[in-house]
């Protein structure tokens, strides 16, 4: 007798335990690959935002520099940085009588644009919990599907008192194939874990040298020289 040991056959002989693994790891396969994707025409975007953010000092004024960074929007973080600058200015100055017109404008901007700095931390790091939930978890599923399909060749030899080929083939395949589509929805996932968790350290290092600088200037009024992105990096250091 010969046995057909295809994805088809393995999936027709299963039982819906086998399948149940199966359909699991699919979902997280498709997780893992579309925020990959997404994640891929994100950075695309965001390359042509550092450009422009590299162009932004060199601007005549403030206004034509706001205007290079883009359009304004969460997949723009420079551009909304810098709205963000503004329009705390510009409240702090035309709510005088409000209780953060206490404060010093350096204070109040400052707090504006760490808010501003979370939310957008917080923006790129969606999906990064589940990505390292997927990595973690997916081998120990695919193990599950494993020890299911040992166990069901042990219970064929015990129920046909045989250990031959034709006995437990079926149970060894389902165990391999699970063990392999744990590996490979497992591995995907840390790559781009750590790959997408190395570009959000990056791209959070340049927003934050952005924001020191629209401090300095909106406080002194002037583009921010390195003696004074220093200062502005050594009062943030003293406040925290």
């Amino acid at each position: 007798m010969t046995h057909s040991f295809d994805l088809a056959a393995l999936w027709n002989q299963s039982d819906a335990v086998i399948r149940g693994v199966a359909f699991i790891l699919l979902l997280m396969s498709v997780f893992t690959w579309f925020f990959i994707l997404q994640r891929l025409i994100f950075t695309f975007r965001l390359r042509k935002g550092f450009r422009r953010f590299e162009q932004f000092w060199h601007a005549q004024g403030y206004a034509e520099g706001v205007a290079l960074l883009g359009k304004p929007g969460r997949i723009n973080p420079f551009r909304h940085l810098a709205n963000r600058a503004t329009d705390a200015v510009e409240h702090y100055y035309s709510h005088s009588k409000d209780l953060h017109s206490q404060l010093p404008l350096s204070e109040w901007l400052s707090l504006s644009l760490t808010r501003e700095i979370d939310d957008i931390q917080e923006f790129v790091r969606q999906g990064m919990t589940m990505m390292a939930s997927i990595g973690a978890v997916a081998p120990f599923i695919g193990l599950f599907g494993t020890v299911w399909g040992i166990y069901h060749a042990l219970e064929n030899i015990g129920q046909t008192g045989s250990a031959s080929l034709a006995t437990i083939a079926g149970p060894v395949g389902e165990s391999l194939i699970m063990t392999a589509f744990g590996l490979a929805v497992a591995i995907p996932a840390v790559l781009a874990y750590n790959i997408i968790n190395r570009q959000n350290r990056q791209l959070m290092g340049r927003i934050q040298q952005f924001a020191q600088q629209l401090h300095t200037y909106h406080i002194s009024g002037i583009a921010p020289t390195r003696r004074a992105q220093a200062v502005v990096q050594q009062w943030q250091e003293d406040s925290v």
